[in-house]
């Protein structure tokens, strides 16, 4: 008996040990739950935990997953061509002309990428015409197209539709969404534990205002729901009903914590987000207990953990390079983390060629500017020089380096630039991908409220409208320098040569993902 089974027994049995006690609250209730995301490579890991959640109470769960419907999938990175090259020229471009072409190209290009799918209309409408008691909904902001369709459907046979998603905790966004037709309510919070209840008293015709988290219609608006803990206490996802036959590879996502340690960027989203607010981790042994447990159920060795910061907790980033190759055979993993300046952020020299010796394939992180200054301004809380230490030794420990950056953050100038430039030429050789973005303004965010409160320069870059249902803030910004141009054009033309590159063998399968 190895360390795992003694504590928690064997494998498949221990995760069903729970579920098997549960009272069967929703027996003979149906629900359809439609997953909105396009992914190619692994299932939505929330689908999978609010599936898990509701067959445990005997609840009948039918998934619509897109992919299984032949929608075309979301391509985001891969080995670039000269187009992609040509188009992130244009998409990034400061030249007035191009802004107002790109700008007025925006309403119709988001259309045909978020517009509602027919066959997935039509899959949800035979689930409903089939028995269904309730549709659940999980969404990002760019579904609401195919959200507003479901709802209609649903309306016109009189379900319920419960909308949740990871923004729908700031009241701005909600009040966007909840008028949607057909929503009956939108969830702000982490429901697995709760979930069940919400469904039973939906079915019975009862309010849902004793659940937090909870907005209706009409504005009505139940306490905020509080970061979910304990996290152990939930349930292994369910992914059974994905298509696993038309994935690439076999990848299972997996959450390790919740939140972020640092949580001081001024940019970042997802901190503020339902799942993403205060830092919480589980143990060590129900995480490698579920790797092995989906390995086995799913016939998979590949896992991407979806966790803000892999390395938040040092000694959990630690024990799944020590302990998961003793419990999956083979098993090869990738993550997200934070380079940071604790005295100990898990990701020495030495944690990294562990990691690599215990599966890490691939390894990404918010390297953002070249620029300390920089840096500093946007409260990253790391180091140029510790950054390039980290990235040489992922390198030479033969892990795969994705990173993401971005331009045009307030405050930024033509020098900001050059460094980023410069440290890109540097370092090109130990980086496989790169995500460059244009700077954005998420709504509820500590620059929101900075360029709201207008202590930042109102010349260089001011608040021009919100796009609530977004989650987003626009803005107009100061012509930039020629100096600036070139910089930028340095640094993309290196960002270019970076993901021209095909990724070494061991990490191939990862490609696109994180």
């Amino acid at each position: 008996m190895n360390h795992i089974e003694g504590i928690w027994g064997t494998t498949d049995r221990a995760a069903h040990s729970f579920a098997n006690r549960i009272e069967p609250l929703l027996a003979g209730r149906r629900v359809v739950l439609v997953d909105l995301n396009r992914f190619t490579s692994f299932p939505t890991l929330a689908v999978g935990i609010l599936t898990a959640a509701l067959r445990a109470k005997g609840c009948s769960v039918q998934v619509i997953c897109p992919l299984a419907l032949d929608v075309p999938s979301a391509a985001r990175e891969r080995e670039e061509s000269f187009w992609d090259a040509m188009h992130r020229r244009i998409r990034l471009s400061d030249y007035s002309a191009v802004k107002w072409l790109r700008d007025r190209a925006r309403a119709p290009r988001e259309w045909l990428a978020q517009r509602p799918r027919q066959v997935v209309l039509n899959a949800v409408e035979r689930a409903i015409a089939d028995g269904a008691d309730v549709v659940l909904l999980s969404a990002y902001l760019e579904h609401y197209h195919t959200v507003k369709g479901i709802g209609r459907i649903a309306r016109s046979r009189g379900v319920p539709v419960l909308l949740g998603g990871p923004m729908f905790n700031l009241s701005g966004v909600v009040d966007e969404w909840r008028v949607l037709p057909g929503v009956t309510a939108v969830i702000g919070g982490e429901v697995e534990f709760q979930l069940a209840g919400m469904v039973d008293a939906i079915c019975r015709g009862a309010g849902l205002d004793a659940f937090p988290g909870v907005t209706l219609p009409d504005g009505t608006s139940s306490v905020p729901a509080e970061p979910l803990r304990p996290l152990d206490g939930a349930l292994f996802p369910d992914f059974e009903d994905f298509p696993w036959d038309r994935y690439p590879s076999r990848i299972v996502p997996v959450l390790a914590g919740r939140g972020c340690q640092w949580d001081k960027c001024t940019f970042c989203s997802d901190v503020i987000s339902a799942s993403g607010r205060k830092f919480r981790t589980r143990s060590v042994e129900s995480v490698v207990l579920e790797l092995q447990v989906q390995s086995e159920r799913y016939a998979a060795r590949d896992f991407m953990f979806l966790d803000l910061k892999l390395n938040s907790n040092p000694a959990m980033f630690r024990a799944i390079a020590r302990d998961l190759r003793k419990y999956v055979r083979g098993a090869q993993w990738i993550g997200t983390v934070h380079v940071d300046q604790r005295r100990d952020n898990g990701l020495s020299r030495r944690d990294l060629f562990a990691a690599s010796a215990g599966g890490m394939r691939r390894i990404s992180f918010g390297l953002e500017s070249g620029s300390q200054r920089l840096l500093d301004s946007m409260r990253k809380g790391c180091n140029v020089k510790t950054n390039e230490t980290f990235l040489r030794d992922a390198h030479a420990a033969g892990i795969s380096v994705r990173c993401t950056m971005m331009k045009g953050y307030p405050g930024e100038t033509s020098e900001d630039m050059i460094a980023t430039a410069d440290f890109l030429e540097q370092n090109e050789p130990f980086i496989d991908r790169i995500r460059f973005n244009d700077f954005s303004v998420p709504l509820e965010t500590p620059i929101y409220h900075t360029l709201q409160s207008n202590s930042a320069n109102p010349e260089e870059l001011r608040l021009s409208g919100l796009d609530a249902r977004m989650a987003r803030a626009l803005y107009q910004r100061r012509r930039v320098t020629p100096e600036y141009r070139r910089a930028k054009a340095r640094a993309l033309a290196v960002v270019h040569e970076i993901n021209r590159k095909p990724l070494p063998a061991t990490a191939r399968q990862f490609d696109g993902l994180m």
